[in-house]
């Protein structure tokens, strides 16, 4: 199987399981949004909680709990990321933005549905049978999605947008490793964490995995093409954003980016050849169109 047709047979079985758990909500505006909000996406985050799981032996029925809570996890921080008073975007994977579709209101109420959701899946004993594990995935979670993770990623973004002093590159660097990095640690660590094992070569896979994927966004936002990307691009530097382009300059920032996928891949080692998905994994991230 091809690395693209293994990350197709995830997302689908995280799809599924997304779709399951939201199906006793109802038709309220607000499930429905929900369901709107998790569709489409690649669904990295949890393709890299399944193969971490993998590497671990871990039940896939206890490792799509936690992929499902990623997705779900990261659903809501897109909604919210997209209300206008954040990045202000009408379009999504190729769909209007919940606050388009709907509502601002609804797409508050169903980015918050969609965080507690997660947590839901991860406190689940079917998740896992240890409770122990259970709350160290909660806890964890809580932690990378936080004012000390993803929040406060974007909290130093919107004060960037407002200061009059540019972000230097390791203030852009420190920027994007909560925005964007911290959830793409917490879905590799996840595997470790379910096989109460170590995390570090998975966390430290992720963190050079987690900056080169946002300098491919920086990238494709300067090369890409809206169709393509399912969203609007030329936002970062009509905003003047700092991003890692504007530091490194277009071939700079790709250079970048293939040193960090040979970090992320020699963060594998540990694992030989069980790794190579995730060595795959790398390289995708920085060749993707969207």
């Amino acid at each position: 199987m091809s690395f693209e047709d293994r990350l197709g047979a995830v997302a689908s079985a995280v799809g599924v399981r997304l779709e399951s758990a939201l199906a006793d909500y109802g038709d309220l505006d607000v499930a429905q949004a929900m369901r709107w909000a998790t569709k489409g996406g690649k669904r990295l985050r949890g393709f890299l909680v399944i193969e971490g799981a993998i590497l671990h032996d871990v039940p896939e029925r206890h490792a799509i709990e936690a992929a499902a809570a990623i997705e779900a996890a990261h659903a809501y921080s897109l909604v919210h990321d997209d209300l206008p008073c954040m990045d202000d975007d009408a379009l999504r994977r190729g769909q209007p933005t919940v606050h388009i579709r709907w509502d601002e209101a609804t797409a508050v109420l169903a980015g918050d549905a969609l965080q507690t959701l997660a947590f839901e899946l991860l406190t689940d004993p079917a998740c896992h049978p240890d409770g122990a594990v259970r709350a160290d995935l909660a806890l964890s979670l809580a932690r990378a999605a936080g004012a000390g993770g993803m929040v406060r990623g974007q909290a130093l973004d919107i004060a960037a947008e407002r200061a009059d002093t540019p972000l230097t590159l390791e203030g852009t660097r420190a920027l994007q490793a909560g925005k964007t990095g911290a959830l793409i640690g917490w879905a590799a660590e996840a595997g470790p964490r379910l096989a109460a094992s170590d995390i570090r070569p998975l966390s430290d896979y992720a963190r050079a995995l987690g900056l080169a994927f946002q300098i491919a966004d920086d990238v494709l936002d300067i090369e890409g093409d809206a169709a393509v990307a399912g969203k609007a691009v030329g936002k970062d530097a009509a905003a003047g954003k700092s991003t890692f382009v504007a530091h490194l300059g277009l071939d700079g920032a790709k250079a970048e980016a293939d040193r960090l996928v040979q970090e992320a891949c020699d963060a594998l080692a540990p694992y030989g050849d069980r790794a190579d998905v995730l060595r795959d994994c790398a390289a995708y991230v920085v060749a993707r169109d969207r």
